[in-house]
Parts: structure tokens; C-alpha cells; sequence
């Protein structure tokens, strides 16, 4: 699948194209699976041009799971055969496709527990909440802290792995979602649809919020300072994976908007966590690469359910 020009999703085609080999530094992956991310639909759009220039044309789609199927010169790591999972530059050619090129470095061995399509659920989304929590917000056993936004995959990801490092994690989520957030060791699970969440959560504060709700309202900015000044504790920190938070907003909190970055070795420690059963990967749907169009409007509408996997 992929797309000649900007525009809505029907300039998504599928068509033939000629398979990538693998340069210095690279490998070819046979692709099992591939995670769709609602980044691609405004980069699709021609929304964020200047922040995420692609070449046309352009296959979609940065998250994968397949099988190594050339070895480019200088790799020694991978050869034919092997398992693998990545999270490809955002901006390259992507994952939706038979094939994709892949810089090696970027690569970590597949987990040897789950479905390796499914496997393509965990590569940005699991980095996100990793560095979110452990470099950005520096969680540490015993605080408190609030995942906003849990029910997607960044936040599932978040409230398993504050969880399991000993942190009292509070939640919030639509009831579609919410017994799934609880089975990840969520102390408490605020359901966003039946109260606003400071409402829900007055005159509490958390020594770590992470903000992963998309909010495009003229009034984002106003509504984050809000969730600032109503749910972080002195001292505190906010990070946010969407709206830019306030730079300055006193009492010795610190805040931070963050991008995710690949980090093959931090993938494979996640890999590693799934494995041992610490960390769960949830995969909402799983639909043929044909489907990739219908995907980007459901994800538009809000009829998303979780994270969707698309086969080739």
C-alpha cells in the first residue's frame, strides 16, 4: 500500500512494486505484520509536511514483524531467517508492504511467546511508554502516578510496566477498555466517559502524570494547563506524548512534551519483558494490508477499538 500524493484516504493504492534490496547497513525483512499509528493518517494528509517529508511514493506504516530475508554488506548480527521486530524511520519507506528495507541497528530479536504479526504492536508504541516513564518522568517505586489516557497502546504498555516497577498507578479509560487496564495492575480506573477526569480525580496529586490524549480543540493548550495545575503534585512531573504542556508553571513542577525515538536496545529489553510474561501485548484487530485505507478513516471517526495489525 502506498500513496503517489497528499490527500484523503483513497490515495491509498495497492499496487505492485519492485522489492527492495538491502544496502550497507541494512537488511530485508519479509514482513509478518505491521501496526497501523494514527500519526500516518495526518502525515498522509499533508498535514505535517515540514515535520515529516516523504518521497513520493510512499508506503506507510513504521512499526513491523518479519523474517530477515537479505543481508545487506556490513551486517554481521542478523542472517537469513531471523525473527525480528523494529521500529523503522518514520519518514523512509515503510512496513506496508510484502518487503521492507531496514537499517540493522534499529532491529531487535522477536519475541518467542506471541504470534510474530502480532508481535508489530509493540516496537514505537512500547518505546513511547518506556521513555515516557523511566527517562522523561523518571518514575520510581512507591510514587503515584497517573496514566491519562490508558486504554490505548502507549498508555497499556505505561500502566504494566509503572506497575511492575512498583509505582501505584491510577488510570483513566473508556469502559470499553477498562477492565483490559485493570488486568495490568492498575491500582484504580477512572472511566473518562462518566466524569470529567479532574473532577473524577479532585484534590488528588500524583507525583508523575503522563498525558497521552489527543485533544485538537482550539482550547488544548488551556486544558492541559489545567490538568497541570489540577493533578501534579509539588515537585512533580508532567509529560505529554500530544499537547505541548506549559513551560513554567511553578511550584517546582517540571513538565515535558516528548517524541519517541528508536532504540534497538530498549526494544529488546521490552521483548525480553514479554517473554518472561511481565508485559502483555494487546492486539485489538488484525486486518488484511488491503484494509489500510478503511483503517485511516476508522481511526478519523474514532472507531478504533486498540491497536490493528495489518497482514500483507
Amino acid at each position: 500500500m502506498r500513496y503517489h500524493s497528499y490527500g484523503s484516504s483513497d490515495v491509498l493504492v495497492y499496487e505492485e512494486a519492485d522489492r527492495p534490496g538491502a544496502g550497507p547497513g541494512q537488511v530485508v525483512l519479509k514482513v509478518a505484520g505491521t501496526a497501523f499509528n494514527p500519526v500516518d493518517v495526518p502525515i498522509r494528509g499533508g498535514v505535517l509536511p515540514d515535520v515529516f517529508p516523504v518521497q513520493f511514493p510512499h508506503i506507510p506504516n513504521y512499526d513491523v514483524s518479519g523474517v530477515v530475508a537479505e543481508v545487506g554488506e556490513g551486517v554481521s548480527r542478523w542472517a537469513a531467517g531471523d525473527a525480528v521486530v523494529a521500529f523503522l524511520p518514520m519518514t523512509a519507506p515503510g512496513a506496508a508492504a510484502e518487503y521492507v528495507a531496514a537499517p540493522a541497528e534499529l532491529l531487535a530479536a522477536a519475541p518467542r511467546t506471541v504470534d510474530l504479526v502480532d508481535a508489530a504492536a509493540l516496537p514505537s508504541t512500547g518505546l513511547t511508554a518506556w521513555q515516557a516513564l523511566f527517562e522523561h518522568a523518571d518514575v520510581r517505586p512507591g510514587q503515584n502516578i497517573l496514566v491519562n489516557g490508558a486504554g490505548g497502546s502507549v498508555g497499556g504498555y505505561a500502566v504494566q510496566l509503572a506497575a511492575r516497577f512498583g509505582a501505584t498507578v491510577t488510570a483513566t479509560a473508556g469502559g470499553r477498555s477498562r477492565d483490559r487496564v485493570r488486568s495490568y495492575g492498575a491500582d484504580r480506573v477512572v472511566d473518562y466517559g462518566t466524569a470529567p477526569v479532574l473532577e473524577a480525580l479532585a484534590g488528588q496529586r500524583f507525583d508523575a502524570v503522563l498525558h497521552l490524549v489527543l485533544n485538537l480543540a482550539p482550547t488544548a493548550a488551556e486544558e492541559t494547563a489545567h490538568l497541570v495545575d489540577g493533578l501534579v503534585a509539588d515537585g512533580g512531573v508532567f509529560v505529554s506524548t500530544t499537547t505541548e504542556p506549559p513551560q513554567d508553571p511553578g511550584r517546582g513542577v517540571r513538565t515535558a512534551r516528548m517524541d519517541v525515538r528508536s532504540d534497538a536496545g530498549q526494544l529488546a529489553g521490552l521483548v525480553s519483558r514479554v517473554d518472561a510474561g511481565d508485559l502483555r501485548i494487546h492486539v485489538a484487530e488484525r486486518r488484511p494490508l488491503t484494509d489500510l485505507p478503511a483503517v485511516h478513516d476508522l481511526a478519523l471517526a474514532g472507531g478504533l477499538a486498540g491497536r490493528t495489525v495489518l497482514t500483507p
